[in-house]
C-alpha cells in the first residue's frame, strides 16, 4: 500500500496515528545507532536523546522510543500552541517538532502566525524548514532533499481543515 493511501486512511483516525504516520515514513526505522546528517547519533524512528553509537534496540523498543517522542511532541504542540487545531495540522506540527525540536518550534514565524490565527496560510511557512547539514556540506547548511518532501507533506496536512 502506498504512502498517500495509507495516509488518507490515517485522516479519520486521529492525530497521533497520522504523526505516527509521517514520522516513521520519513525517519525510517534503524535498530542500531548512526549518525544523522548534522552528525547526531540517532537510531529507530529519529530518537536523538541518549544514543551512543554502537548501540543496538530492538523493534519493540524502537517502537516504545517512537511513542515517547511523540507524546513529547504533541505535548510540546500543545504547550506553545494558543489556537485550536485541526488534528491534521496538530499532526503535522508534531512531525515537525520531532524533526527540529520544540524551541526551534517555539522561535518559529510558523508558531506566530498560527498563533495569530492565520491558519493554513501560516502552513507555508513550513517549506521555509528544508534546509540541514550533511556530511557533504562540511557543516555548511544547504537544501536536503529528504526534507522538501517531509515539508511538502506536513504543509499538505497542515493546510487541511478536518
Amino acid at each position: 500500500m502506498s504512502f498517500k493511501h495509507k495516509l488518507a486512511l490515517a485522516l479519520g483516525a486521529g492525530t497521533t496515528t497520522i504523526a505516527t504516520l509521517v514520522i516513521t515514513y520519513f525517519e525510517g526505522d534503524r535498530h542500531r545507532a548512526y549518525l544523522d546528517g548534522p552528525g547526531v547519533p540517532t537510531i529507530c524512528y529519529g530518537h536523538t536523546r541518549g544514543v551512543a553509537l554502537g548501540q543496538t534496540v530492538d523493534h519493540p523498543a524502537c517502537e516504545r522510543l517512537l511513542r515517547q517522542d511523540l507524546t513529547e511532541a504533541l505535548a510540546a504542540v500543545d504547550r506553545r500552541v494558543s489556537v485550536p487545531l485541526p488534528e491534521p495540522r496538530r499532526a503535522a506540527l508534531a512531525s515537525f517538532v520531532h524533526n527540529f525540536g520544540e524551541m526551534k518550534f517555539a522561535r518559529s514565524t510558523l508558531l506566530r502566525r498560527i498563533n495569530a490565527g492565520e491558519g493554513a496560510r501560516a502552513c507555508s511557512e513550513l517549506s521555509r524548514w528544508i534546509y540541514g547539514k550533511d556530511n557533504a556540506s562540511h557543516g555548511r547548511k544547504r537544501i536536503q532533499p529528504g526534507l522538501v518532501k517531509r515539508r511538502k507533506i506536513e504543509r499538505q496536512l497542515c493546510e487541511m481543515q478536518t
